[in-house]
């Protein structure tokens, strides 16, 4: 049920959050720029008014969604560090500071499945908003775009690890439904299992793939058992597809499942020395000339080139930019027009071109070669590198949100920048530097 949030709350007595925390922190000061109130109209469709139990404020869910990325923790991290810290409370909508939880970290998930990927893509708009003044400056410069792989949440597949989870949940299920079952194998998988370590030792590799061989088998027999003694309408249908789809499938084969958790995961492979599989999905990043991320799109696994057009229409709908010209890498090549945005491919110089305009158009490129610390801190800072939530729309939640984050944490950098260049002029700066009074008169 939704509650409207109260307009005028009465203050404390003796302590108030806006009060007592300094106003020039880059988190109050943020927290007084976005625009709460367009959250506050858009979810409040999703919530019935007269029914239910009554939600918590949406500025709460929205400044814990924003605040887990900005900080790089877990939803259980940020509901536990938010009772403790003022400037989150207060970033958040409170008044008065509270020792009370904000909230179960269940709730997150619950609210970001209600908002879905149009919610979070607000969240992306606004934090492009608080930016715009940068972006309005160089509206008229070429963009940037790369590509990477967010890698999902799972084990690194082998075709073995997932007989062996195959044959733990047929056990499970037959254990929960306490169905009849003629061997459980337990003694034989253990010899199994045995045999298959130091398998890349010369004497112990045929013995190794021989047991590989067995656990497929056994897998294959207890799922067909435990087909037999349910009825053909069972709840487990979709899931026993999935098995006999793993069960089929070849080293070769194509369209692969790669986890049973997460059976969407693509097998990506980007050319790197260091790691030359990634399990996740592909992503698209648009980035100003000014360093905003203007574009944050998930795809499966597409060709770099065919994701530009589907990444300027999402910029268009967050920013109402028609772009003039996007730069990308080589990957890019095979498009060189989007509608109206030129594609721009780093190629060898032409005969025809001035001095003037390689040198133009090798500072484009150095440039271009920014969007990667950008990409860099995404995956480090803000919850790019690996993605714990589930499925399809899993995927473009995590990428929205890190790219959010980054915006929103330019924005507290661009605040704090503004305010040590008016502390510099304050302080007389002669041949020698206190460092000590610079640093008070930052902190206070």
């Amino acid at each position: 049920m939704y509650l409207e949030p109260t307009k005028d709350r009465q203050k404390g007595l003796f302590f108030s959050l806006e009060d007592t925390l300094n106003s020039k922190h880059p988190l109050y000061v943020l927290a007084n720029k976005i625009d709460w109130g367009l959250f506050e109209l858009e979810f409040k469709k999703l919530y019935c008014e007269n029914n239910g139990r009554p939600c918590k404020p949406i500025r709460l869910m929205c400044g814990l969604l924003i605040l887990k990325h900005l900080r790089n923790v877990s939803d259980e991290s940020i509901v536990e560090q938010w009772s403790e810290n003022a400037y989150y409370q207060y970033f958040c909508g409170l008044n008065d500071f509270s020792i009370e939880p904000a909230c179960t970290p269940t709730e997150l998930v619950h609210f970001r499945n209600r908002i879905g990927e149009e919610g979070i893509a607000l969240i992306l708009k606004e934090s492009i908003r608080i930016n715009q003044d940068d972006i309005n400056k160089h509206n008229k410069r070429p963009a940037f775009i790369d590509s990477t792989v967010q890698e999902k949440n799972i084990t690194y597949p082998t075709d073995t690890k997932l007989h062996k989870k195959i044959i733990k949940k047929c056990l499970k299920i037959v254990l929960d439904l306490s169905l009849p079952l003629r061997q459980s194998y337990s003694q034989t998988l253990k010899k199994l299992y045995r045999d298959q370590r130091f398998r890349n030792h010369p004497k112990n590799k045929k013995k190794a793939l021989k047991a590989d061989k067995k656990i497929k088998t056994i897998a294959g027999r207890l799922l067909r058992e435990l087909e037999r003694n349910l009825p053909s309408d069972n709840k487990f249908k979709q899931l026993f597809e999935l098995f006999h789809k793993i069960l089929s499938q070849t080293k070769t084969s194509k369209n692969k499942i790669y986890s049973i958790h997460e059976p969407e995961v693509e097998c990506i492979s980007k050319g790197k020395e260091h790691k030359k599989y990634e399990f996740g999905n592909k992503v698209s990043i648009i980035r100003s000339w000014n360093g905003v991320i203007i574009g944050a799109k998930s795809f499966r696994n597409e060709y770099d080139g065919h994701t530009i057009d589907e990444s300027l229409k999402q910029v268009f709908e967050l920013t109402g930019l028609h772009l003039n010209e996007l730069a990308g890498d080589r990957g890019y090549r095979g498009q060189k027009q989007s509608g109206e945005t030129k594609i721009l491919i780093p190629d060898s110089p032409k005969k025809k071109d001035s001095l003037y305009q390689k040198r133009k158009k090798h500072k484009l490129f150095c440039k271009r070669a920014g969007i990667e610390p950008t990409i860099g801190h995404l995956k480090n800072d803000y919850r790019l590198n690996r993605n714990f939530y589930k499925g399809v729309t899993g995927d473009a939640v995590n990428l929205m949100l890190a790219a959010a984050a980054y915006n929103f944490k330019r924005a507290m950098n661009a605040l704090l920048f503004v305010k040590i260049l008016i502390l510099k002029c304050m302080i007389n700066i002669k041949n020698t530097f206190d460092c000590n009074l610079f640093y008070h008169a930052l902190c206070y």
